[in-house]
């Protein structure tokens, strides 16, 4: 990837195995309808985006499989959502599930992150998922999470007063590291008040495939809520 665009390196391979023909198929047929053309000006009302009438706009950054985001955007239709994922196996993988019966209340980004968030308008974003992000686990590399000042000043930016952001992980080096920078930057508050708050999956949390594969190794996971002030 080209050393100039804003957030090089967050994300690992943009490539994994050959897409198998109905993926392929799914995103070039899809991607053009749910894809967003960063090159257009936002729209003054970010609902406008989506085909059917919503009340509100989520984003999910790096949904992996998309087993939350679309069961989110399944149960919660007056919700529309914006699925951030660079990987384009993991794309293809979203678009193969909708293809039978796509939803009106989704929108894609297969790009990076932060192109995306400085595109969206301030104050215009309900609620914001990071699930599972890579913890980039080696010292040389941690400037490489996306859990970041910058980042979160960009988060606070296009979230509205009051808006959750929410953060999964199973990985305790960036929990921690997620917790310090979070609660301290201004904009943001941690809203547990009990052990049950981190310990316990978000309300309706269908679980992913990395959730079950990190349980399954005996690693504990840990649900963060903020807020933004």
């Amino acid at each position: 990837m080209s050393g100039e665009r804003k957030s090089a390196g967050f994300f690992g391979r943009r490539h994994g195995k050959a897409l198998r023909a109905r993926q392929a198929d799914a995103l070039a047929t899809l991607m053009p309808r749910y894809g967003l053309d960063l090159e257009q000006p936002p729209p003054p009302r970010l609902e406008s985006l989506f085909t059917a009438p919503v009340q509100r706009v989520s984003i999910e950054i790096g949904f992996g499989g998309g087993e939350h985001l679309l069961h989110r955007v399944r149960t919660e239709p007056d919700t529309g959502f914006i699925g951030v994922e660079p990987f384009v196996n993991g794309m293809a993988k979203l678009m193969a599930a909708i293809l039978a019966d796509p939803p009106g209340n989704l929108r894609v980004h297969n790009d990076e992150a932060a192109e995306l968030l400085d595109w969206l308008p301030p104050a215009s974003v309900s609620g914001l998922d990071l699930l599972y992000p890579d913890p980039w686990p080696k010292r040389r590399h941690w400037k490489r999470r996306i859990v970041s000042a910058e980042n979160l000043d960009r988060f606070a930016r296009i979230l509205k007063p009051g808006a959750r952001f929410r953060f999964a992980s199973d990985i305790d080096s960036y929990i921690n590291w997620t917790l310090l920078r979070v609660t301290a930057h201004p904009e943001f508050e941690w809203m547990a008040t009990s052990a049950d708050d981190w310990r316990n999956p978000f309300p309706g949390w269908p679980g992913t495939r990395y959730e079950a594969k990190a349980l399954a190794a005996g690693r504990t996971c840990t649900y963060l809520t903020f807020r933004r002030r």
